[in-house]
């Protein structure tokens, strides 16, 4: 299976050109989408002509990241049924953001979810904080997804050493920069929609071959990952259910993945692309579909992975737990294969990053420099020029933070979770006060949104993930980004249950302290613009 040699498998050339052949085709749509590309609307929304199905096919794009693909794949095949907790908490996070949040931010906001949380407010103060957060989640999730493209290029290239493996994630660094640069939103909703289709079909073609080699029956299968993992692969709780420590940390990051979808910046940004309050929830209902049907490939993926290439293989391969995929589509389908899946992959991250850098510059240049800076006098075209700055300086940003995630061997579903967990804590509490709660202030959004962002990334500094968790017997290293120190004193890996109900707290202390009186008629406009989408932003003719 894996080349003793180098530590890869498959054929690198064979990988390399289906690689280049995949990067080659989504720079060509990058460019043909760069042409339409006339304004700050069609830079950071599509001009809002995205229809819903479109737009349901980019969003599942951009939710279907390295994490559900290579990190949930690899969690199942190493821990069973505690692994598909994420597959679970990233679903049913759907349904918050479809009855919470979906239409009415479509209705009230133009390009940034700071627009919503900034409508009734004082500008400047609420458009920075808002922007600090959005720029923190975006990180943290750039992290994973950076983390993800060096271990996977790690894998099918057959690099060794830290030297080589940096310059696979500077290279995916890189091109993630030259889509936003040149294509804006437009491109990367044309790259993540073809990227979908892709990632969903090839999934679709493991899960039948898995199950054909195991008659069609996933009590076969299941078996089958038993036999070759051991009985914890089919028990509830094996990873988590040790202490009482390890149950509240399950608990944490329930609550994290099922509450912090509706707060990551990058998919409210997708509700704007459309022209409609229908089209926003109609991509929602789409999406739902194609992340749920994937959820299900990836369990059988995932106990394939365990049935038949082996907890142990898996573990001791590079990248560890998200090498499972691609190792188990070599056991299929030998290189070719192999080649196809890990090219969707790589696709995968490539998009996602776009993504996220356009929604992490746009947050900048729109928020901080128009609005706050230049008070929204801003020249024309400077908006778009300053984001695209932004884009390079929070690129080189993440290749640096990517670079330590990879070297520290971290599950990048598990580092995506603490992104969910920022954005539960930080924006979520504010979005939905400010939407649902009349007599909300200045000073209460200031309190949620820095109270619940300083507070879950300081317990994640001093938690286990940072330094001082346990050294893993199969890589003989520490799971931390640290190695070799330790300063921790929270005990949780995931700080969810600590920081979500604690910004929520801050939203209403910081409210019923404040000074100023709520602005309810500016609430009133808000409610009815939300409710009917009379004075929302329309879609740009071209």
């Amino acid at each position: 299976m894996i080349a003793a040699d180098a530590g890869t498998i498959g054929e690198p050339a064979v990988n390399i050109s289906i690689f280049g052949a995949f990067v080659l085709i989504t720079l060509v749509i990058t460019f043909k989408a760069s042409r339409n590309n006339k304004s700050a609307a069609d830079f950071y929304a599509a001009g809002r002509n995205i229809s819903g199905t479109q737009n349901g096919l980019a969003i599942a794009g951009d939710y279907l990241s390295a994490a559900s693909f290579l990190g949930i794949a690899g969690a199942i095949a190493v821990y069973g049924y505690d692994g598909f907790l994420y597959s679970i908490g990233f679903l049913v996070a759907w349904l918050v953001a479809l009855l919470l949040v979906a239409e009415l931010l479509r209705n009230t906001a133009r390009f940034t979810m700071a627009d919503v949380l900034a409508f009734r407010m004082r500008q400047g103060p609420v458009r920075t904080a808002a922007a600090i957060s959005t720029l923190v989640v975006s990180l943290f999730y750039l992290l994973a997804q950076m983390a993800g493209a060096g271990g996977l290029v790690t894998l099918l290239l057959g690099v060794s050493g830290e030297a080589a493996q940096a310059l696979v994630v500077v290279v995916v660094g890189a091109l993630m920069i030259f889509y936003v640069l040149v294509g804006g939103m437009r491109g990367t909703t044309y790259v993540q929609v073809i990227k979908a289709t892709l990632l969903i079909a090839g999934a679709f073609v493991m899960t039948v071959w898995v199950l054909g080699k195991y008659g069609f029956n996933l009590s076969s299968l299941i078996g089958g990952a038993i036999d070759n993992g051991g009985q914890a692969v089919a028990e509830p709780g094996a990873q988590y259910g040790l202490t009482n420590v390890t149950k509240l940390d399950f608990i944490s990051l329930g609550l994290a993945l099922v509450l912090g979808t509706a707060g990551l910046p990058h998919v409210l940004m997708r509700f704007y692309t459309v022209p409609t309050a229908k089209d926003a929830r109609r991509s929602v209902v789409v999406a739902i579909w194609l992340i749920g049907i994937f959820y299900i490939f990836s369990l059988v993926i995932g106990y394939g992975a365990g049935a038949l290439v082996g907890r142990e293989e898996i573990l001791a391969a590079p990248g560890a737990v998200n090498a499972a995929a691609p190792l188990l589509a070599f056991e299929l389908g030998g290189t070719a294969l192999l080649g196809i899946i890990s090219g969707v992959a790589f696709a995968t991250i490539l998009a996602v990053v776009a993504g996220l850098t356009i929604t992490a510059s746009a947050s900048f240049a729109h928020d901080i420099y128009a609005s706050v800076i230049k008070k929204g006098n801003a020249a024309p075209g400077s908006e778009v020029k300053v984001a695209r700055i932004a884009a390079i300086v929070i690129g080189a940003v993440a290749i640096g933070l990517g670079i330590l995630a990879l070297q520290a061997g971290l599950n990048i579903a598990f580092l995506v979770a603490l992104a969910f967990a920022v954005a539960a804590s930080a924006n979520l509490p504010t979005i939905l006060y400010t939407l649902f709660w009349k007599n909300f202030t200045t000073q209460g959004a200031l309190w949620s949104i820095y109270g619940g962002l300083i507070a879950c990334v300081t317990l994640i500094i001093f938690s286990p993930v940072v330094s001082g968790a346990p050294v893993n017997p199969a890589t003989g290293k520490s799971t931390s980004l640290l190695q070799d120190v330790d300063f921790s004193w929270f005990p949780l890996n995931n700080p969810g249950l600590v920081s979500i109900p604690l910004s929520f707290f801050l939203g209403w202390l910081g409210t019923k302290l404040s000074k100023e009186r709520p602005d309810v008629g500016k609430y009133a406009e808000l409610e009815v613009r939300s409710l009917t989408g009379i004075g929302a932003e329309k879609a740009v003719q071209h």
